[in-house]
C-alpha cells in the first residue's frame, strides 16, 4: 500500500509550525491576561482548601 504526499496531510516547515505569540498591545488586554493568570491561582487555592 503506497502512500501520497497529499494522503499523508500538508506539510508544514519548522517555522510554520512553531507556537503563536501572545500580543497584549493594550493596557485593557494586559490587565485581562494578568487577571486571568490571578483567578487561575486563586481557584487553585480555594480547591485545595475545600477538598481538604
Amino acid at each position: 500500500m503506497s502512500k501520497d504526499r497529499d494522503e499523508e496531510g500538508p506539510v508544514f516547515s519548522g517555522q510554520d509550525a512553531r507556537q503563536g505569540e501572545i500580543i497584549l498591545r493594550t493596557r485593557t488586554r494586559r490587565i485581562i491576561f494578568i487577571a486571568g493568570l490571578v483567578g487561575i491561582v486563586v481557584l487553585a487555592l480555594v480547591l485545595s482548601i475545600v477538598v481538604r
